[in-house]
């Protein structure tokens, strides 16, 4: 009787872990970049020095909120969003497999020196 426990234990803990092969959704609007951290809230994106926002946050590959002083390395590949003032305010770093697919794959936008994202919202009525 507890074998049969134990092994229905682990073939549920099995097919629970499955749920992590899914891909992370990126908004339609995110962009690719290569990221290098400098002293809060600056951060150097694709070569450029920019701010992340006051909400900024930071996803780490299990897509978890990571603070910025707990992230390692430079010249990371990641995708963000800007807010409407232009300042990053969403990073994902990305893990060796998302890295290797293109923007196209992942169905978001490549980065484009100088670019702005125009987000049109409707009025609240």
């Amino acid at each position: 009787m507890r074998i049969q426990r134990f092994l229905t234990a682990g073939l549920l803990a099995l097919l629970a872990t499955s749920a992590f092969a899914l891909e992370r959704p990126f908004p339609a609007i995110a962009k690719r970049g290569v990221l290098s951290l400098g002293p809060f809230p600056e951060i150097v994106l694709n070569g450029r020095t920019r701010q992340m926002s006051a909400g900024g946050r930071i996803f780490n590959q299990q897509n978890l909120i990571q603070m910025p002083a707990s992230v390692t390395g430079s010249n990371l590949v990641v995708n963000y969003t800007e807010d409407f003032q232009g300042n990053v305010d969403r990073v994902w770093l990305l893990d060796e497999r998302e890295a290797a697919q293109t923007p196209a794959q992942q169905k978001i936008n490549p980065a484009q020196p100088g670019q702005q994202v125009q987000i049109l919202m409707d009025p609240v009525r």
